[in-house]
């Protein structure tokens, strides 16, 4: 297996790209091919005293930078790192590229470039959402697409469910679909047309699923439009990020405070853990005809060491291939249901 990485991509590369596949050199012995300027990525393998032969590189003049129209970026910069990567994916150069770079060019290039399987009609970003005292859910769309129909709702269920159970590894995983109450005929149209849709499937569907207990992890699977599921991403980031600064607030306010902190030492670190993006590596963007993944643009090498470890299995249990059959198996329903 060859796993391709966008050295450039995200807001610490090119250092904690290199740093992280260095880490990952310690749990896999899969080949790692890194993809940004030669010079640079060279000098940094030798700063962090790496000298085995896993790693490769393959030079790229160009970066895509995040405040750039995706589209136009991918058909000028053909020379950038995403560009080369997708097309070495493409070409069967490589089995999976993870990037940290721009959301909209990976989005863009992967449509572009790639394109979705058969049956397909939108790629979804699928992101896991940390669960406190529980594993971790799924969401999706946590962006990619704010319009939807319900169709696509329907082709999330099934590919998040396949994620969740051959990936995770989350036997007959629970699927919600976001809504304004639990009760089937809540919501608004197309809640209410992807809930019949979804319901037709062989996914474990447990029906609505309400905002509220989202955090529950009452779901392992939660489907919504990438509208809502980016707002309830960003909602719950900015909510962790709070719960943290707060708690780190009142336990340095005193020194009694200070006393309680240490005591409590071990079960603070296991609350950050809980919220950690870090600890689940990147998001997939499924629907895809090639397995492509989407890193946080502030991962550090950790982050990174987690992706690459993430994307083996994505690989090896051909989730592509799993997604392709299932798909066609439900829109072969949708078409006899007519």
């Amino acid at each position: 297996m060859r796993i391709l990485i966008d050295g450039m991509g995200g807001d610490n590369a090119p250092d904690v790209i290199v740093e992280g596949a260095i880490m990952a050199t310690e749990y896999t012995n899969e080949d790692l091919c890194i993809i940004g300027d030669e010079g640079e990525l060279k000098e940094l393998i030798k700063k962090h005293g790496y000298r085995g032969t896993q790693i490769s590189i393959v030079n790229a003049e160009q970066k895509i930078e995040n405040d750039e129209s995706p589209v136009k970026a991918i058909r000028r910069k053909k020379d950038s790192s995403i560009v080369i990567g997708l097309n070495m994916l493409n070409d069967g150069d490589g089995d999976v590229l993870i990037s940290a770079g721009s959301t909209g060019a990976l989005l863009a290039g992967g449509h572009l470039i790639i394109g979705c399987i058969d049956g397909i009609e939108r790629p979804a970003l699928a992101t896991v959402y940390p669960i406190l005292g529980k594993e971790p859910s799924l969401l999706l769309d946590a962006g990619a697409n704010t319009e939807c129909k319900p169709h696509y709702l329907e082709q999330f269920a099934v590919m998040g469910s396949l994620y969740m159970e051959e990936v995770i590894g989350r036997k007959n995983p629970v699927v919600g679909l976001v809504s304004n109450g639990v009760e089937a005929g809540k919501g608004n149209q197309l809640t209410k047309e992807a809930y019949k849709l979804i319901d037709k499937t062989s996914v474990n569907f447990m029906g609505n699923l309400e905002a509220r207990d989202i955090p529950l992890g009452i779901a392992d699977v939660i489907v919504a439009d990438g509208f809502t599921g980016n707002i309830v991403l960003k909602l719950s980031e900015g909510l962790a990020m709070t719960l943290m600064r707060e708690l780190k607030y009142r336990f340095t306010s005193s020194g009694i405070a200070k006393l309680g902190a240490a005591m409590l030492k071990n079960k603070l670190y296991s609350l950050k853990e809980d919220v950690d993006y870090t600890e689940y590596g990147g998001a997939p963007i499924l629907g895809l005809k090639k397995a492509l993944l989407k890193m946080h643009g502030s991962s550090d090498a950790y982050a990174v060491m987690r992706t690459i470890m993430k994307s083996i299995p994505y690989f090896e249990q051909d989730v592509v291939g799993l997604i392709s059959s299932s798909i066609e198996r439900v829109n072969d329903e949708d078409d006899s249901d007519e």
